[in-house]
């Protein structure tokens, strides 16, 4: 997804019960106006695990696997209406982390066969590779700028609690958060960021960032990833 609290914007995934990869990918997409659901003109390629970034009437959407999990470059943008096909990202994957705006965004980690530390930006026209994450990881979450992002949590044989910070050039790593997950939900800015819920299990617990270090707050009602 993408957007804001008041102005949130939700696309693609596995719509599959129970979840399984690969059971049944979504073209779904549906904008949330701070109270309620309504749906909005599909995604032109049905993909679970995609990365979306931007607001809700400027968002671009990248990566994901098609049924039968067959991983993707596609990319795709969204004005409000329409979703319209772009250039793809450079390397095909999912589960992979990103933030920043439609003509901003940054691409970070994920499962391109194998767990990933690639990182791309994007322009709003294409995608170019920059300096990889310190350490590789699927099923991170981002938050922030393309050039202020934050990217933490993953899985990398086991849950993670790292935290690396991207200042537009390099990546560098920051302090861990409490809990190790992945497959967590994120928003916010480098400086002020929101982790929760994630595996193992279906966690409740909510951290916040303040640029430096984590601290818990209050947890989610329903625990989830």
């Amino acid at each position: 997804g993408s957007g804001t609290q008041t102005a949130g914007l939700a696309f693609g995934g596995n719509v599959g019960t129970p979840p399984a990869p690969g059971l049944n990918d979504s073209n779904t997409s549906e904008e949330y106006n701070g109270s309620a659901w309504t749906e909005g003109n599909n995604l032109n390629t049905a993909r679970l695990s995609i990365k979306g970034a931007g607001t809700q009437t400027a968002t671009v959407a990248f990566g994901g696997a098609t049924v039968p999990y067959t991983l993707t470059t596609l990319t795709e943008e969204y004005d409000g209406t329409s979703w319209t096909e772009q250039n793809n990202i450079n390397t095909a994957r999912i589960n992979l982390g990103g933030c920043g705006t439609q003509t901003a965004a940054i691409g970070f980690g994920g499962d391109a066969s194998g767990v990933s530390a690639l990182t791309e930006t994007y322009n709003g026209t294409s995608w170019s590779e920059v300096n990889d994450l310190n350490t590789a990881r699927e099923s991170i979450c981002g938050a922030g700028t393309q050039t202020a992002a934050l990217g933490f949590g993953g899985y990398v044989g086991g849950a993670s609690a790292l935290t690396e910070e991207y200042d537009g050039s390099s990546w560098t790593t920051s302090n861990n958060m409490g809990t190790a997950r992945y497959g967590l939900g994120g928003a916010g800015l480098q400086t002020a960021a929101l982790a929760f819920g994630g595996s193992p299990g279906n966690l409740t617990t909510t951290e916040q960032y303040d640029g430096t270090s984590w601290t818990t707050t209050t947890s989610m009602a329903t625990g989830r990833r």
